[in-house]
């Protein structure tokens, strides 16, 4: 399914429209066979291409090998003591509350997008201001190239509602969270549906965290 593009010409990642709406089952996009709703996804770093797969397909991708794709996780995790002033944020120049950040290995460097109803939009990214913030937070030193992303979530915080929200999650969570602002944007405002989404997927993604951290516990 054809995705937006990106400054430069640029095809990030397809299927936006099949994490937001789930319709026929899918296949796999390496041999064809038959997927359950919830499968494995792989990434090709070179197109920024996002694939569907099934296991024994995503199993030949696993591990840090120098392949055309890469498996992308599935854990997603909080980062409940994230540094970040609004001054910082203000720095990075994101026009909206919503964005997430990933290293590219192709290109390397840290690329920021954020979600519109257009699909995902890349940010140029000041590169002084994204390097404070790193040092100041030495977990993202951990984040996978191309396959995890920093999800940012200041929505609520804006409108003194709720804290700021900071994960780490895999790549398709936040091209998940891309095609349902695309498809169920209304109006100027979005309309209620789709806020409602949006709370339903960060929810979701406590939700999916919480679990992972009482297996690891």
């Amino acid at each position: 399914m054809p995705s937006p593009d990106l400054p430069g010409g640029a095809r990030p990642f397809g299927r936006l429209r099949s994490f937001a709406r789930r319709g026929p089952l899918e296949s796999c996009d390496l041999c064809g066979k038959e997927l359950a709703e919830q499968h494995d996804h792989l990434v090709e770093p070179g197109a920024r291409r996002l694939l569907c797969a099934c296991g024994p397909c995503a199993l030949l991708f696993s591990g840090p090998t120098n392949t055309k794709y890469q498996r992308v996780p599935r854990d997603a995790r909080p980062i409940p003591d994230f540094v970040m002033t609004d001054a910082q944020w203000d720095d990075l120049r994101i026009p909206i509350n919503l964005a997430f950040f990933f290293r590219s290995s192709t290109q390397g460097r840290t690329i920021a997008s954020y979600p519109s109803p257009a699909g995902a939009t890349e940010s140029l990214l000041p590169l002084d201001a994204w390097q404070a913030i790193e040092e100041a937070n030495p977990v993202l030193a951990g984040m996978q190239e191309d396959v995890e992303a920093l999800l940012v979530h200041r929505v609520g915080y804006a409108r003194d509602l709720a804290p700021a929200e900071y994960y780490i999650v895999p790549i398709d969570q936040c091209f998940k969270l891309v095609g349902l602002i695309r498809t169920r944007w209304r109006g100027l405002s979005g309309g209620n549906e789709v806020w409602r989404e949006i709370a339903h997927f960060f929810n979701d993604l406590k939700t999916r965290s919480a679990i992972r951290g009482e297996h690891n516990a």
